[in-house]
């Protein structure tokens, strides 16, 4: 795609309300629906896991000592992230946003043919070819996932209740038919770290950091886990040179057209790149700073906790959270239930205190500078105890293709 036409079809995204990825194309997230037909389960939490009597890997994934399941820590340096209330300073745009996750843990589903589907982001995603068979995985014969142009960073179970199969983005058209998807990631083990994944733009996974359902309902604390978000580059991410220098650690990668576009509206923070962990330091006293809201208050513990981790950006003057839909239900559709408001909440609508709260919380986030491979979370003392091991794994038998033989081979740089 020629340059002009590629920066006029990211505009016509952008209009979207989406959420830019780099698979080979790249996509926008604005809002997604699915359907969960009468074979798919009707609980609103994952069925319990086999395989050990630890912590269920289904509601809990990956070892403790994984990126989405560490505290930030006692030596923590915080760097001020530069965000203000509505991205880039802008009086319009989606705070909070939603980038749902399709999230599929059913491993005794029908093994179901993942088509290669070059509709991408901007097509129809229904077409997938018949010929090309990306790969195969469990997905309920009645759920079904509309075409969108939206992300669909997608993660399913296999069926060895191990193997996390990670596709982007995912479309499955009809109850009992072919998904489709551009693209698959390397598989990842849900007993392991969790850190890769189905993000087309940072590398980083779609089941870790998810805020699941269950999570955000009245009477809790908040997620004890990060979470992950998607920005606004052009204003809240710095400018760079290649996609090394656009994303740090744990990020894989950034957008190809991070070096043109990253940081060109605004915040010339060199900690906010694609991968940051983003947290409200313990100066922050979260009684103290005008949140109205118990989801906001539940929010606020756990980014002062564990933080959030950019996966992504958010393709326009956008703030999103990522959070599961699939099989066993919508986090957006529990939380309007609960709560009785939109999670997801555009600028014209002010009379949502969950987006006024989410606005307050924005300004005060800062960057965990020093967060690496070495120091999970800055290192030094967690703020909260690590979770529990999980029990003996089952034995990992699904097989991935080689990620060269698909069509559109997804490129991690690190």
């Amino acid at each position: 795609m020629a340059a002009a036409a590629a920066r006029a079809s990211r505009r016509r995204r952008a209009a979207h309300a989406g959420v830019a990825v780099l698979v080979l194309l790249f996509a926008a997230c604005g809002t997604s629906r699915s359907a969960a037909g009468p074979d798919a389960p009707t609980t609103t939490t994952p069925p319990p896991a086999s395989g050990g009597e630890g912590r269920d890997p289904l509601r809990q994934p990956f070892a403790s000592d994984s990126i989405w399941n560490t505290p930030v820590g006692s030596a923590a340096v915080y760097v001020p992230a530069g965000l203000q209330p509505l991205p880039g300073g802008r009086r319009t745009g989606r705070v909070p946003q939603i980038d749902d996750e399709p999230i599929i843990l059913t491993p005794e589903a029908p093994e179901t043919p993942i088509l290669f589907s070059d509709a991408a982001f901007e097509g129809d995603r229904c077409g997938g070819d018949p010929r090309t068979v990306l790969r195969t995985a469990p997905i309920p014969a009645g759920y079904v996932l509309p075409s969108d142009n939206n992300n669909q960073s997608a993660a399913i179970l296999g069926a060895d209740r191990r193997t996390v199969i990670n596709v982007q983005p995912l479309a499955r058209c009809a109850p009992g038919g072919p998904a489709t998807s551009l693209v698959y990631f390397p598989d990842t083990d849900l007993y392991g770290p969790g850190v890769d994944g189905s993000h087309g733009g940072s590398g980083l996974s779609s089941l870790g950091g998810s805020i699941r359902l269950g999570e955000l309902r009245p009477g809790q604390q908040g997620p004890s886990h990060a979470l992950k978000v998607n920005v606004y580059a052009r204003g809240e991410l710095t400018r760079c040179a290649d996609s090394a220098d656009c994303s740090r650690w744990p990020a894989r990668k950034a957008d190809r057209y991070g070096p043109e576009e990253y940081g060109t509206e605004g915040n010339q923070n060199p900690a906010m790149r694609l991968g940051a962990l983003l947290t409200l330091p313990p100066s922050v006293d979260l009684d103290g700073i005008g949140l109205t809201t118990e989801p906001g208050r539940q929010l606020a513990w756990t980014l002062q906790n564990y933080g959030a981790y950019v996966v992504d950006d958010a393709f326009g003057p956008q703030f999103a959270l990522n959070a599961e839909v699939g099989p066993a239900g919508s986090m957006r559709e529990q939380f309007r239930s609960d709560w009785g408001y939109d999670f997801e909440v555009g600028s014209d609508v002010t009379d949502n205190p969950w987006a006024e709260d989410v606005k307050r919380i924005r300004a005060l986030l800062h960057v965990v500078d020093n967060n690496g491979p070495d120091s999970v979370g800055g290192g030094g003392t967690p703020r909260q105890p690590l979770l529990p091991p999980l029990g003996e794994p089952p034995p990992r038998t699904v097989v991935q293709p080689p990620l060269e033989a698909q069509p559109s081979a997804p490129t991690l740089v690190r």
